[in-house]
């Protein structure tokens, strides 16, 4: 499927345009932020040929595709005005949604842009360092102070940097922004910085800080620019505003920016550098086993963007970051485990996806290895962690660092080179060879637990299950299944669910149900139940697995309105109750009350022969299988 294509099918599932907020993208995500997440058609966007997965935190929408994410940006940028007004996004906004996600992906706007001239910086100062430390290279000669001027400049220069993306960000004045930021990068600025001396500013006293590598001073200066500008324009009419507006800011706004809050900005970076710095002197080999065991499940969750910005500030304050470091064997313990399922794996796509990952992966792009494969086999994840944790003990024994904000991976080696850096390929080393041949030890999942068709698994919705007793093997028999709910009987093409309605889950029947009670259509045992309480699945004595899905999206209600009378593993009667909801509380809050009943093995059956009746009452035969 060509990029266009996917950009078409993506927008669409989403709920079209007019329910996107936002959508930006990172290394291997598109990002929405989405109005009504029930209009997501997520059991459908998972399926695109071309999504690895899609994660779904509220209004929060992560669809993954690897490596030609910008190509499916750009079509959707081309084919549609995804640039929300402010007013929309402040409605939004004053919805309340997960905020921490919001500053997360905040940071990533800012950050994700820098990070590839940060990483070609250094991997280029590693390089340089090791060259001279070989003798290669005199780092008295003019070559070499070019070359090392050149791998030090983003890091000399990054509040420049950052002003301009956050200037973008927050919609502030963009020369405003790089003024205030280089302020302090001025060689009178760095002059006086450097002496340390207080002065006053009307009256208040003040020290300017050397804020070179501040990460946090501009972030929030920028983004207080762009708030008093936006009061300026509310009382200032459009004739003046191009003149008062950079008058004001500069001669009044900024230098209180830089006196007084540049200071406070600085302090705050290097108390963040002080507090990983305790942690780590405290245990380096705990410290960085953690961090590193950490790092899978931070990207799981879309929060590493945030760490970043800390690793960022690390290195800009101390020169260093071991935090950093100790991500590098997780790095490459999620890579051994797509070889690994790749080798062993008898499942052709999921062969062609591991095998389209193995490379990005290596190469520090391990989200497609996250969301695609490891996120979905939980003894597989388990391997990769404990291996990681053991790779960042060993980085935190070996007290290796970074020198260069970059991702850990083959190319960046050079960037961990300095003390302990053979500890830090050793452990990198063995986190590859050690989640491989743990995971092959092991075995691989080729699929994973089944989760309810059509919704997201963030809702803990994850199915729990048993092993089937004795199995009573299939032979020529009839199966007679009496309708578990009273109501009007439909066919599944007239469910407003996508994968009900095609019978991707499977064939059956629905009914629109009169009464909130749930009884067994067979007899045999409780073979699932979910967390969110809405949806059953049992295994009938002839071997029929049949799913009862009461209401369309109601996992969203995460349980509330439902009780379920019965475990899993019990054994039920057919007539038995099984489940009782608030009918009408449910159809209050929006929901559709249709209740699928669907054969998940249709496949082990010859024939399924349905009532033809327009109503059913529970108790009554409703539909039979034969084989």
């Amino acid at each position: 499927m060509n990029s266009t294509v996917l950009a078409d099918n993506i927008l669409r599932m989403v709920g079209g345009e007019s329910n996107v907020v936002t959508v930006i993208h990172c290394a291997t995500r598109l990002r929405f932020t989405v109005i009504d997440n029930r209009k997501v058609k997520l059991a459908e966007l998972r399926a695109l040929d071309g999504v690895l997965t899609v994660v779904c935190e509220g209004d929060r929408l992560q669809v993954v595709i690897g490596n030609r994410v910008a190509k499916v940006f750009h079509a959707l940028s081309v084919r549609c005005g995804l640039i929300s007004t402010e007013k929309k996004r402040g409605q939004h906004e004053r919805a309340g949604c997960a905020q921490l996600m919001r500053w997360s992906d905040g940071l990533a706007d800012i950050t994700m842009p820098l990070l590839g001239v940060m990483m070609a910086a250094g991997i280029l100062k590693g390089i340089l360092i090791m060259c001279v430390d070989a003798g290669w290279l005199n780092p008295g000669r003019q070559r070499a102070a070019t070359l090392f001027a050149i791998a030090e400049s983003p890091f000399n220069f990054l509040p420049l940097f950052l002003a301009i993306l956050c200037a973008r960000k927050f919609k502030a004045n963009l020369f405003i922004a790089v003024a205030m930021a280089g302020a302090s990068l001025s060689p009178l600025g760095m002059g006086i910085s450097a002496g340390g001396q207080q002065e006053a500013f009307s009256g208040l006293p003040f020290r300017l800080m050397n804020s070179s590598g501040a990460v946090i001073p501009v972030i929030v200066g920028v983004w207080l620019i762009s708030r008093i500008e936006q009061v300026i324009e509310r009382y200032v009419d459009a004739a003046k505003r191009a003149i008062v507006t950079p008058c004001f800011l500069l001669l009044i706004i900024v230098p209180l920016i830089v006196l007084l809050l540049f200071p406070v900005g600085v302090s705050i970076s290097q108390a963040i550098s002080a507090l990983f710095s305790a942690l780590y002197n405290f245990s380096p080999i705990f410290t960085c086993a953690l961090m590193a065991a950490a790092w899978p499940l931070l990207l799981m969750l879309g929060l590493h963007q945030a760490f970043i910005v800390l690793f960022i500030n690390d290195i800009s304050v101390m020169g260093q970051s071991f935090l950093l470091a100790a991500c590098g064997p997780a790095i490459f313990a999620c890579s051994a485990m797509l070889l690994a399922v790749n080798l062993r794996s008898r499942n052709s796509k999921l062969k062609a996806l591991t095998r389209s990952a193995i490379i990005p992966s290596l190469f520090g792009l391990s989200e497609p290895a996250i969301y695609g494969v490891t996120l979905k086999r939980k003894k597989m994840f388990l391997c990769v962690l404990v291996v990681a944790a053991f790779g960042g003990a060993m980085v935190g024994y070996g007290k290796n660092s970074a020198i260069a904000m970059a991702m850990p991976g083959l190319l960046t080696i050079p960037v961990f080179y300095g003390e302990g850096f053979i500890t830090y390929i050793l452990a990198c080393s063995l986190a590859f060879v050690g989640s491989l041949g743990l995971i092959l030890l092991t075995g691989i999942e080729e699929s994973s637990l089944p989760v309810n068709w059509g919704e997201s698994p963030d809702r803990e919705n994850i199915a729990v299950r048993r092993p089937p007793p004795a199995a009573k093997p299939v032979s020529d028999i009839t199966e007679q299944i009496i309708a578990p709910v009273s109501g009007e009987v439909i066919s599944l093409a007239q469910v407003n669910d996508g994968v009900f309605s095609t019978g991707s889950v499977g064939p059956g029947f629905a009914i629109i149900p009169d009464e909130g009670r749930v009884y067994s259509p067979v007899d045999g045992y409780i073979a699932s139940t979910y967390a969110s309480r809405h949806a059953i699945r049992i295994c009938s004595d002839a071997g029929a697995e049949i799913l009862i899905h009461v209401g369309i999206n109601t996992v969203q209600l995460a349980g509330k309105y439902f009780c379920v009378e019965v475990q899993t593993g019990e054994v039920v009667k057919q007539g038995q109750l099984l489940m009782t909801f608030d009918l009408l509380a449910i159809a209050a809050e929006g929901y559709d009350t249709v209740t699928p009943i669907i054969i998940t093995n249709s496949e082990a059956w010859r024939s399924l022969g349905a009532s033809e009746k327009p109503r059913s009452r529970s108790g009554e035969r409703s539909s039979a299988l034969s084989i």
